[in-house]
């Protein structure tokens, strides 16, 4: 595949991946888990921030010494062996790119129906949602360059919300009182600090999610041992310092019980709130235009999990799935297979938590716990780092690759303590799946 994308389209990655619904929408579960305490909120947006940004230092000392194919694997690979990093690039094909992308086009179709005044759940909304995927899907499938500049383009824009919020919202917050009423009361005292801490920090887990497939274009990055790993850093900074000051200027436009309450609509409400009905409305079709870069980018990443596998001569049918379309330069095969795992994941989605369940016990959300999966499979990358890296400084060697999986195993426990019963049976499924992979 061609080298065709340069460092701001890398970087546009990392923060458009990111960047995008998880912020508003889980910004409201967060105020529910920790009972309206929005300092504990800001700690819980910080932590999982300093999470991101440690492991995304430590995957850019390491993506500044290897290039292959699609980077999370190609690490696999160079640490740990080639079968280990097989089984992470099955995990991130067939589990956790098309989970995270259908969520993303389910709640970009949330924000398109709350902006239409339609039943969030309902068929028009699941219509919308496979409408924005397979949208999503023919963009990156038959022009990746357009697809590239849509990123860029689409970063810009969900930018242009968040610092909005932040700077105006907290302005106007501290004028009126809200933002200082917000920050001094607890709505329900009765949620232990460390149980409100955990539960909120697998929810923001999700909104910091995706900066890992900004990896998957190493091979098409220009200088990417130079781009990547300036990429990976810079753009994690960028979204948490974002994220936290968001966070803190929507506390100035709400109440906290009003947003809380409101569910769906509050995002849109604290929007009308800062800056009226219409100009409200019309910040609001930036929101969705940032869910659906976010989408974008995540796609861009699913349409190219099998590939990353069969240029390995690894996985089912490495011949058809390491083709690349003369025409469009792009694995067409193994991007018409993550259309399908994705549409596969989106069912699943809606079975399990939008409607009288499907799955019975086995009924998850698939939007955080992959996540904390996708924690674990870090750790013997990085302890297999500190023994090979003969060539590194200390601090690179052990004190990052350290803090690393300090980090991964906080936000494993977290999983446990927040999700419960429910991680045991994401783990059945998790591993049927896997072994089906074995097959391979």
């Amino acid at each position: 595949m061609n080298k065709r994308y340069g460092l701001f389209t890398a970087i546009a990655m990392v923060v458009g991946t990111v960047i995008g619904s998880g912020v508003f929408f889980k910004a409201e579960t967060v105020l529910k888990s920790t009972g309206g305490n929005m300092p504990l909120g800001i700690v819980a947006w910080a932590l999982v921030g300093l999470i991101m940004i440690i492991c995304s230092y430590t995957f850019a000392i390491l993506a500044a010494r290897f290039e292959k194919v699609n980077g999370i694997v190609d690490y696999a690979d160079v640490t740990v062996g080639q079968k280990y990093g097989y089984y992470v690039g099955w995990f991130m094909t067939t589990i956790y790119m098309p989970c995270i992308t259908s969520v993303l086009a389910w709640v970009s179709a949330r924000y398109t129906a709350v902006l239409l005044g339609w039943d969030i759940t309902g068929g028009s909304a699941m219509t919308i949602a496979c409408l924005f995927l397979v949208g999503s899907y023919t963009i990156n499938a038959l022009s990746p360059i357009i697809a590239g500049k849509l990123q860029i383009t689409t970063t810009v824009i969900k930018l242009i919300p968040l610092l909005l919020m932040a700077i105006i919202g907290t302005i106007v917050g501290i004028n009126n009182g809200v933002a200082i009423e917000n920050f001094t009361n607890v709505l329900d005292p009765n949620i232990s600090t460390t149980d409100g801490l955990f539960a909120s920090v697998v929810a923001v887990a999700f909104a910091y999610e995706g900066w890992i497939i900004a990896t998957t274009i190493n091979s098409e990055l220009k200088d990417s041992k130079k781009n990547l790993p300036k990429a990976l850093v810079l753009g994690s900074i960028i979204v948490v310092v974002v994220y936290i000051a968001y966070y803190i200027g929507l506390s100035g436009a709400i109440p906290t019980e009003m947003l809380m309450e409101s569910g769906e609509t509050g995002v849109m409400t604290a929007f009308q709130n800062i800056f009226g009905q219409i100009g409200g409305t019309l910040v609001f079709v930036f929101v969705i235009i940032s869910c659906l870069g976010t989408l974008n980018g995540l796609m861009l990443g699913s349409t190219r999990g099998m590939y990353s596998i069969a240029a390995r001569n690894r996985g089912p049918l490495p011949e058809v799935f390491k083709q690349v379309d003369k025409a469009t330069n792009m694995p067409t095969n193994s991007a018409i297979l993550g259309l399908f795992v994705t549409t596969l994941w989106l069912v699943y989605f809606y079975g399990a938590n939008l409607t009288d369940t499907w799955f019975g016990v086995f009924s998850f959300d698939s939007s955080e716990l992959p996540i904390i999966t996708l924690y674990a499979a870090y750790i013997p990358i990085f302890v297999n780092m500190m023994k090979k890296g003969e060539d590194l400084n200390s601090f690179n060697r052990y004190i990052m690759p350290c803090l690393s999986i300090l980090s991964c195993v906080f936000m494993v426990i977290a999983a446990f303590i927040a999700h419960g019963q429910a991680v045991f049976y994401y783990l059945i499924v998790f591993a049927v799946i896997m072994l089906i992979g074995k097959l391979f």
